[in-house]
């Protein structure tokens, strides 16, 4: 099972990524307190980047920002509810005016909700959508700018396996699926500018999030990830870091010329 990255490496990796890229960009990671997230703002700091932590509040970011600026790198956290305009439009002109106009951006943040459709609330399905579909498209819109005006940018959206269909996730699936659509119709839009939009869709990994649904059907962790595991061809489940190598690449000088795709991160084919 392949191991986080220690705050010695983590350190080394940081100071060689700033060394190595003689493009620094800023990178916003929505949803970075933890998690998912947190693997990406800390990858993106170990390439070199300028990261600005996004979360909730700025409270949740600070663990993060901590070991990316212990480890060398140089980080800020943002607290803002990402479904709301003004608090966006506010934490996007922050980063720029404190860490640099941002060219990365990546929309990762997401909450669940999750039940049958009969006993869906509108509240379940209204607060995902806002913080997964809604929130993604103001980030973007509001990051776009300066993407436009460098004539050079990388947008990420976070979907999932589930846009595929999961019962019990109408909201989240419709929400996942939704920014695949998204993500293929803002790389048209914006390719033009020399911005590429592509999406990562995770499978089975290990993050709190995957503890609670198995909290909410009553299975241990182990017992639900491990279970889980015998169905993936590369026999393990995914750890945050998996899809943080994607991100890093997708951001890259390298990916110039890919856009507007979704990539299954799930250990095997999915379609």
């Amino acid at each position: 099972m392949p191991e986080s990255v220690s705050s010695p490496d983590l350190a080394e990796s940081v100071i060689a990524g700033i060394r190595a890229n003689a493009s620094r960009r800023t990178a916003i990671v929505t949803g970075a307190g933890r998690g998912i997230g947190a693997a990406i703002a800390e990858r993106l700091a170990t390439d070199g980047h300028r990261v600005a932590v996004v979360d909730l509040r700025a409270s949740d970011t600070q663990e993060t920002v901590d070991r990316i600026q212990k480890a060398g790198g140089e980080a800020i956290g943002v607290g803002a509810d990402v479904g709301d305009s003004d608090a966006v439009k506010a934490a996007v002109a922050q980063v720029a005016a404190e860490l640099g106009k941002p060219t990365i951006l990546v929309n990762n943040a997401g909450i669940l909700r999750d039940n049958l459709l009969f006993k869906m609330t509108d509240e379940d399905w209204d607060a995902v959508m806002s913080v997964h579909l809604r929130g993604a498209f103001l980030m973007t819109r509001a990051v776009q700018a300066f993407q436009v005006e460098a004539k050079w940018g990388r947008v990420v959206n976070l979907s999932s396996i589930s846009a595929l269909g999961n019962r019990g996730q109408a909201n989240y699936s419709a929400a996942k699926a939704g920014i695949q659509g998204f993500t293929k119709t803002i790389a048209i839009e914006l390719g033009r500018y020399n911005v590429t939009a592509n999406s990562i869709a995770p499978g089975m990994i290990a993050t709190d999030m995957l503890r609670a649904t198995a909290e909410r059907i009553n299975v241990p962790f182990e017992d639900f990830m491990g279970e889980a595991a015998k169905d993936i061809p590369v026999g393990r489940w995914g750890l945050p870091e998996d899809i943080a190598a994607a991100a890093s690449f997708f951001v890259s000088e390298g990916a110039g010329f890919v856009s507007g795709q979704v990539l299954y991160v799930a250990g095997g084919p999915k379609s």
